[in-house]
């Protein structure tokens, strides 16, 4: 057995500890578990505080990503309602150049689109998270199928006016007036002066007494005098079965048989005929059959 002398030199004395290889194999042995115990919690430790810098981070990146997906939702619902107006006036434009609407089932599906790339989504990323950035993705991928049909649909057309530049220069598509508010509307109201209920045939325009009218097309003028109820108003025919009205003038700036462009001065706004305030009443007929003047307004007379 091999013995090991600890030795401790002080003032004129000598210490001696003696400690055999076992004894020394042991003390080795605690000191070691000493250690690693301290390695091993400051490890921890250190290990915790990793734990709770990275938690804080995600928590912070979390919120941020979280913001951005909201802020994303708000516009894709804004561009999503800016589509539904455009799909609403695609459908008056077709009606405009004499073309049937698109079917029901393929504007529902659209067409192209970016795809969806699921593997483009990490693991790593909040469950929640995750299904929110695949439906803002389908989201996408549905409002780009629907542009992508609109552009088509808009080629289309505008393809068929070029072939039909004639006939579309006498269709009603301009506002007659610049200005004012939209007051009764067409469809069934009550009647301002008896309160009847009857069908209004036109779209009556709030606008101050003296307010220009213009041609909303190419045509002829049918009629231009005073008469009952609509007081002075004229009523141009644009061919192709469209005629127009305008009613409650304060004056008339055409005369029967006369020849008008769209956007010409025709009269003057005013209130006349049966008429509470002054506004201008404008109406639409095709082949005899009154439509929504709000369905034709595509341009303003500028």
């Amino acid at each position: 057995m091999n013995n090991f002398i600890l030795q401790k030199e002080s003032d004129d004395r000598i210490a001696q500890l003696r400690i055999n290889s076992r004894q020394a194999i042991l003390l080795v042995s605690i000191c070691t578990c000493i250690f690693l115990s301290i390695l091993y919690l400051s490890a921890e430790i250190l290990s915790d505080m990793l734990y709770e810098k990275r938690l804080n981070e995600f928590k912070k990146n979390y919120n941020i990503m979280s913001n951005n997906l909201k802020f994303l939702q708000k516009k894709l619902e804004d561009l999503d309602n800016k589509v539904s107006v455009i799909e609403e006036k695609d459908k008056a434009v077709r009606n405009y150049a004499g073309m049937p609407e698109i079917d029901l089932d393929i504007r529902k599906l659209g067409t192209g689109g970016y795809g969806i790339k699921s593997n483009i989504l990490s693991d790593n990323i909040a469950p929640m998270i995750n299904e929110e950035l695949i439906a803002l993705q389908l989201d996408i991928e549905k409002i780009s199928r629907n542009v992508n049909l609109e552009i088509e649909s808009y080629e289309a057309i505008y393809d068929k006016v070029k072939k039909d530049i004639n006939r579309i220069s006498k269709i009603p598509s301009i506002r007659p007036v610049k200005g004012g508010y939209l007051n009764s509307s067409f469809g069934y109201r009550k009647d301002p002066i008896d309160n009847v209920t009857r069908f209004h045939q036109g779209q009556d325009i709030t606008v101050k007494s003296g307010t220009p009218i213009y041609s909303p097309a190419d045509g002829i003028v049918k009629r231009a005098y005073y008469a009952g109820g609509f007081g002075n108003h004229i009523k141009l025919d644009h061919g192709n079965g469209y005629t127009t009205l305008f009613a409650h003038l304060s004056k008339i700036k055409v005369k029967h048989g006369q020849k008008v462009s769209r956007g010409e001065v025709i009269g003057l706004t005013g209130n006349t005929g049966r008429s509470t305030a002054p506004h201008l009443h404008y109406e639409i007929h095709h082949y005899g059959e009154s439509k929504n003047p709000l369905d034709y307004f595509f341009h303003s007379p500028d």
